[in-house]
């Protein structure tokens, strides 16, 4: 990274906060309902100054992080910058930058909606439309989008919906002839010394703009910080003030959700507003840019969790009350019970034995699985002294994951419907027959518990998620060996 978008590094108590508060909130957000249920990267900003920071092995600090919806924020600004370009306003109508794919007669309320609606979830639409257009059978899902039905007047109904963000993407691209991420690289990722962003695509070839965005934990908080700052970065001017003003107020009314109480607070364009004068872009299973302008603070993390609004309500319970106005008395002892806790953070790894005597008996020895939901044709393990190795037949080949004890060994497989993948593992014997596998998707949220139960020739294999869009109920997968 440039040294120019380099942030400083300070103690906590020089920016008016105590040591031992930012340790209690660790500990409090290391209180796993699940083992892989967990903050993945974490970074405090006060007064524009970096006080904390850590990582969860195998996560770290130049890893990417799939941002899921907090991805939005990015987009929303992407408007705010070609609003400023002269190239669009937020009262346009939608139909405008489409005209090759609208419907031929569309209905009054399609014709009503504007950009505005787009960035405040307030497009009429009565449900969420993301999976007819992400996963229907259109290939142009700006096609698609024009073609549902408008159920309410746009601005009456706000409804949270991932492809009214997308459609954002779309303009931009059909504005400028360039996709989403090299519009922005010029404008926002270069000047915030952002490096390597990557964006997913739709079959077009347009950017996700609502979800897809892979960044670091510290790119965030340079984000974060810019908007603290009135758009300002490095004393240039990156997004107008009254962009930023517009963006972050409460455009939508979402008290009448059934949700945690930072989801009923407002809706801006594509930011939430949230209790304690706050704001916040996230996304799915905890990924947070945290904007707190009364203590001028940005809190970056990237995580893999359940319960988003449990995450918050740990940094208002430990972090908010604990932010003074002035600098406080520098606390040693303090500061170097935090600084090691940062630096041993990990991911929860299986306890148990390195080896066992069942090990002998089916190393090596492959067995064929049974036909499950994971589409896994059969697995094998191989034990070794340092190391052991998952390999897993697939229908794109055999993958092969190596496994640390007690530690974490890293990796590359195709596991998963997004091809190559960066994986990290860790194992142990849990008990005479039972081998625990922790595998992690250290650039997603993705982290899954397998257990190999051995009994002769026949395995019964456990998958549990950490999280998913789905349930999270143990899979028992039943094996034969083949020899």
């Amino acid at each position: 990274m440039a040294s120019s978008n380099q942030l400083k590094r300070t103690r906590p108590e020089a920016e008016g906060i105590p040591s031992s508060a930012i340790l209690d909130f660790i500990n409090a957000v290391e209180q796993h309902t699940h083992p892989l249920d967990a903050l993945h990267g974490f970074m405090l900003l006060r007064h524009g100054n970096v006080v904390a920071e850590g990582w969860w092995e195998p996560y770290g600090p130049r890893t990417p992080h799939w941002l899921y919806s907090l991805s939005k924020s990015f987009t929303s600004s992407a408007i705010g910058l070609a609003v400023s370009e002269g190239l669009l306003t937020v009262n346009d109508p939608v139909l405008k930058f489409f005209p090759d794919v609208a419907p031929e007669n569309p209905s009054d309320n399609l014709k009503a909606m504007r950009v505005r609606h787009l960035l405040s979830m307030n497009t009429g639409h009565q449900e969420d439309t993301t999976s007819k257009v992400f996963w229907g059978e259109d290939d142009n899902w700006a096609r698609a989008f024009l073609s549902l039905p408008v159920e309410n007047e746009p601005g009456t109904w706000f409804v949270y919906n991932t492809a009214a963000t997308y459609m954002l993407s779309a303009i931009i691209t059909k504005l400028t002839g360039q996709p989403l991420l090299d519009y922005l690289t010029p404008r926002l990722f270069e000047p915030l010394g952002i490096e390597n962003p990557a964006w997913d695509v739709d079959p077009q070839g347009i950017n996700l703009g609502g979800t897809g965005l892979h960044i670091t934990t510290e790119d965030i908080t340079h984000f974060g910080q810019m908007y603290l700052q009135k758009g300002m970065w490095n004393g240039k001017r990156i997004l107008t003030e009254e962009w930023i003003d517009e963006a972050t107020r409460a455009t939508s009314d979402n008290s009448n959700r059934e949700a945690g109480p930072d989801w009923i607070q407002g809706y801006g364009y594509q930011f939430w507003r949230c209790r304690h004068n706050c704001y916040r872009g996230d996304g799915a299973f905890g990924q947070y840019c945290l904007i707190m302008p009364e203590q001028d603070a940005v809190v970056a993390i990237n995580s893999g969790v359940r319960d988003l609004q449990a995450v918050l309500d740990k940094i208002w319970e430990h972090l908010l009350p604990a932010m003074q106005a002035d600098a406080l008395p520098d606390n040693p002892d303090a500061h170097d019970k935090l600084a090691k806790k940062l630096a041993s953070l990990s991911l929860p790894m299986p306890q148990g034995e390195q080896t066992s005597p069942q090990a002998k008996a089916v190393d090596g020895k492959i067995y064929s699985m049974a036909p499950n939901d994971l589409k896994l044709k059969s697995v094998a393990m191989a034990f070794g002294d340092e190391s052991s190795t998952l390999t897993i037949g697939t229908e794109t080949g055999e993958q092969t994951v190596p496994i640390g004890y007690q530690t974490w060994h890293k990796g590359t497989a195709i596991l998963r419907e997004y091809g190559e993948e960066a994986v990290a593992a860790s194992g142990a014997w849990t008990d005479a027959n039972t081998y625990t596998v922790h595998l992690c998707f250290y650039e997603s949220e993705v982290g899954p518990i397998f257990t190999f139960h051995y009994d002769g020739d026949d395995l019964q294999l456990g998958y549990e998620p950490n999280v998913s869009w789905m349930p999270t109920d143990v899979m028992t997968i039943m094996g034969h060996a083949t020899d």
